[in-house]
């Protein structure tokens, strides 16, 4: 281990709060609990601002796989603050294979992404048909955040629509993609609920998230709860 990596370490092991991590493990059943330091995410975030830019960042972000799931985040949180686009693709295109949790997975957002959608979209499109389950999943929550306002086009939710998986974290994002759409774009959301086009767990959460959600409309919710009692 280098110096810059035990460093850094060092620093998350002086942010413990044990009881945190125990809370934090249990939330990460793909995670072994004796790789959750119990970092709270804003302090990690204020790590990640203090670090950017630094020689033991450049280190760090280098330096793959990681051994904990706090060393994971602060990658994520330092690659959101990379201000060149391309740099930002290329790091989370390095990240992504090593990612093992969603929690990592959904916060990982480099803000640059937010100015270069169009360039984003490739990608994001490739994620989506990769064989990684978070991969995947990076893909489809990359298209939830980015994709149903004014960069909304039909098609994207054929993309999102011909995902087949059978792993839980990915067919979730899935549901949580069509449960946003219905809120975001309820026209053409609608017919891939209204219909068996989805995958039939896959569009049972979708509406059960939609029902929770209070962006869905009164109406609406009125015809979610006729729809289900047809499935």
């Amino acid at each position: 281990m280098t110096d810059a990596i035990e460093r850094i370490r060092e620093r998350l092991f002086a942010m413990q709060d044990t009881d945190y991590q125990a809370f934090q493990a249990k939330l990460l059943p793909t995670v072994p609990p004796g790789k959750v330091i119990g970092v709270r995410l804003p302090d990690l975030r204020r790590c990640a601002k203090e670090l950017a830019g630094t020689a033991d960042a450049a280190v760090f972000l280098e330096t793959l796989p990681h051994t904990y799931y706090e060393e994971n985040n602060l990658h994520g949180f330092l690659l959101e603050r990379i201000r060149d686009f391309d740099a930002a693709l290329a790091g989370v295109e390095t990240f992504l294979p090593y990612i093992d949790n969603w929690a990592t997975c959904d916060t990982t957002s480099p803000k640059v992404f937010a100015k270069h959608t169009d360039a984003l979209l490739e990608p994001v499109r490739r994620w989506i048909g990769s064989q990684q389950t978070y991969t995947v999943r990076y893909g489809l929550g990359m298209l939830m955040r980015y994709y149903l306002d004014e960069a909304f086009r039909p098609e994207y939710l054929d993309w999102a629509g011909k995902v087949q998986s059978e792993e839980y974290y990915v067919r979730m994002m899935a549901a949580w993609f069509f449960a946003t759409a219905l809120a975001k774009q309820p026209q053409a959301a609608w017919p891939w609920l209204a219909q068996p086009r989805l995958d039939p767990w896959v569009r049972a959460k979708a509406v059960q998230k939609a029902l929770e959600s209070r962006r869905i409309t009164p109406e609406q919710k009125q015809a979610l709860r006729a729809l289900r009692k047809t499935f």
